[in-house]
């Protein structure tokens, strides 16, 4: 009951507060309304002094940038593993802002506004805001900076104090996203994030106590002294001799003016030493080729501005390129795609925020094909390519798409043989292809000359027995699928795979015994489960030959393996049906990457023919739905014709066993006819007939 009670209030709380920084607060405050009603709940980074107003997903997954912050209602003090500050809002007597000031931890700014002459100020009449930087915000000023400061008290600390004042009143409500305010030095313009985790930033400077209301004002404590904005990120980047290559690129591409004009970008921008890391071949061939160039400086640019201390957990961000890159933190580091790869954080400039990075992000769409290759988990493949002389291909301008199969699709030697580069060729297409255009029955040719086929089953999409295993990858001329088997392209019918190969040359014989050599060589698309030479041999000989023999009998034993349709592995599910040309409908199963046919395993999968595929079965089955070979004799079953029949002619069904099923088939189909047989002898026997021979 208390469980729905909280949930319900939580619910309530998010639909009535009015901003994100209201919700967090409100469920803040649910979560710490056990120790008081003026009490919040706060999570603390462990090992720093981070405090954070508290989220439903930062409350149950007690982390903030990847480290512990686990809290429960009632701790109030440090515990071993991380605990809940909590933060009291009670109803105190309002003062003016110069007092307020002293309460909420930035004595240091109220004491420089002592010092600056600003005191009556913020103690007289009038209606300010005031983001006042917390005493450890000061602290971390550079000594040369805060020296300047208060070297010269009545103008450098008068200004930036004002700087950090706006003559009116503005609650954390009205701090909207993207907003800005004329502040109370020459006008420049102090700028406001409000993002939807319910962080608030001023300047790239977090509101750690905002709302602290005064007679006169408001107060918003933040976690750094924050500096006038005048420049845009284009000027930013122009006079920073660490960015000279990219500033050089920027031009190349034409997107200085829109780094110029008006926006709210986040630039992380490499630094001359990220891109000095990357290969000269690989840099000359991008900064040669105007849209490659393009899509790799769009790539460092997100479509809105994120300060670092936006940032509480990973989160996919959308570029200006189109794709996203995975912007978190990790402590204190902010990181990039999981990288901690940031030097200098929050360079603010009036349309946008710049980050430096020391590793050049190059997207796929401005890679070749090799580097899409070597840039994923195909390593294999890739140094296949590479030996079978197909390096042309992969790094030049040609519209190709590589079939790259995942490292643990190989087995055996993979020694370079000419059969192997021309395995290799067959997996390069000769069209540029995305995956969301390929159909059922298309046909595509690859660089080695051979015609692949496309299956596109329920749950997967096929490249004969290849199926597609991943997200396509798209380069600036190429595409790579990666696949989850190594392809074995169709090189005869279904009767020249099955005399190609020795396990199944019994098959063969009863195959062209039963006349359906035909059926096997002409033009359709049908699945076999082939039994081997292990699957006859398993049979009684007396047995076999009785079959051998029956060719009506043969040849629907052998249409019960043969399935309409053209099913690979990896169009199976958990439960599949596959219709027979003779009897009643496979079943079909997918285990542990084991195919099972009637619940039995398959022995080999995926032998491509020109019109079908033949998996390779121990056991023959037959019509009824059962392996004949899994049938063992009755003895065995630990059952006797005495538990199917006495002396009269009941079945007694009283059987206790999990045999069952296979004992009542065996009576049926073998104990039964000999009791019947024997019964009409003695009957004849007794009217006086002769006993029929045979």
């Amino acid at each position: 009951m208390n469980v729905c009670a909280l949930v319900l209030a939580l619910v309530l709380a998010v639909c009535a507060a009015r901003s994100p920084y209201q919700a967090v607060l409100q469920h803040s405050r649910i979560r710490g309304r056990q120790q008081g009603p003026n009490v919040c709940a706060m999570q603390q980074i462990i090992g720093s002094d981070k405090k954070y107003f508290t989220n439903c997903k930062q409350w149950y997954h007690r982390k903030i940038c990847g480290k512990p912050t686990p809290a429960q209602p009632g701790w109030l003090a440090p515990q071993p593993h991380g605990h809940m500050c909590l933060c009291v809002i009670a109803a105190l007597p309002l003062m003016n802002i110069y007092n307020t000031l002293g309460g909420v931890g930035a004595t240091t700014t109220q004491l420089y506004s002592d010092r600056a002459k600003l005191r009556d100020e913020i103690e007289g009449p009038g209606s300010f805001t005031f983001f006042a930087p917390s005493d450890k915000a000061w602290a971390a000023l550079p000594t040369e900076i805060l020296d300047a400061l208060v070297s010269n008290v009545n103008i450098e600390l008068l200004n930036a104090l004002h700087y950090h004042m706006v003559n009116r009143r503005l609650t954390s409500e009205e701090l909207r996203h993207g907003s800005s305010f004329a502040s109370m030095y020459q006008g420049f313009h102090v700028h406001i994030h409000h993002y939807s985790n319910g962080v608030v930033t001023v300047n790239c400077g977090r509101l750690i106590k905002p709302d602290q209301h005064a007679t006169n004002g408001i107060v918003h404590v933040v976690d750094r002294v924050i500096t006038a904005i005048s420049n845009n990120v284009q000027t930013l980047i122009d006079v920073e001799d660490d960015l000279e290559t990219l500033r050089t690129a920027i031009a190349a591409a034409g997107l200085t003016t829109m780094l110029e004009n008006e926006g709210q970008y986040t630039i992380f921008a490499p630094t001359n030493e990220a891109f000095e890391k990357i290969p000269p071949e690989t840099l000359n061939r991008i900064l040669a080729d105007p849209v490659a160039l393009r899509d790799l400086l769009n790539y460092h640019i997100l479509k809105q501005m994120q300060c670092a201390e936006s940032i509480v957990s990973g989160t996919p961000m959308e570029t200006l390129q189109g794709t996203t890159l995975e912007v978190g933190c990790d402590g204190d580091q902010m990181t990039l795609n999981g990288k901690a790869i940031i030097t200098k954080k929050d360079q603010l400039g009036t349309n946008g925020v710049v980050h430096y990075i020391n590793e050049l992000l190059i997207p796929d769409s401005a890679k070749t094909l090799l580097e899409l290759a070597e840039g994923s988990s195909v390593a294999t493949a890739t140094r296949l390519f590479v030996e079978a002389g197909l390096s042309p291909h992969l790094t030049g301008s040609e519209a190709l798409t590589m079939l790259a199969p995942l490292d643990d699709a190989f087995r055996g030697s993979l020694t370079m043989t000419p059969d192997m580069k021309k395995l290799m060729a067959n997996h390069i297409l000769k069209e540029q292809m995305s995956s969301k255009s390929l159909y059922h029955g298309q046909e595509l040719e690859t660089v080695g000359g051979l015609k692949l086929r496309v299956f596109v089953y329920r749950n997967n999409l096929c490249i004969e027995n290849a199926c597609i295993a991943a997200h396509d990858k798209t380069g600036r001329f190429g595409s790579m699928f990666t696949v989850d088997s190594v392809l074995t392209p169709p090189m005869g019918t279904i009767m020249d795979v099955l005399k190609a190969d020795d396990r199944f040359s019994l098959l063969v014989g009863a195959i062209q015994t039963a006349g359906m050599t035909e059926l096997l060589n002409q033009q359709g698309a049908l699945t076999f489960f082939a039994p081997t030479n292990d699957a006859f041999n398993a049979l009684p000989k007396a047995e076999l030959n009785k079959l051998m023999r029956n060719r009506q009998e043969l040849t629907d034993v052998l249409r019960y393996h043969l399935g309409e349709g053209l099913l690979v592995s990896g169009g199976l599910g958990s439960h599949t049906r596959l219709k027979c040309l003779q009897g009643d409908k496979l079943e079909l199963g997918l285990r542990n990457y084991t195919v099972y046919v009637n619940k039995v395993p398959v022995a080999a999968t995926d032998l491509m023919a020109t019109n079908g595929v033949v998996h390779a079965k121990r056991t023959l089955s037959g019509l009824w739905g059962f392996d004949v070979t899994a049938l063992p004799p009755c003895a065995a079953l630990k059952c006797s014709q005495s538990q199917f029949i006495s002396q009269s002619p009941f079945i007694h069904w009283s059987f206790s066993n999990t045999w069952l099923k296979l004992c009542s088939l065996f009576f049926v189909c073998v104990q039964l006819p000999r009791w019947t047989e024997n019964r009409r002898t003695d009957l004849q026997l007794l009217s006086g007939r002769p006993r029929p021979q045979g």
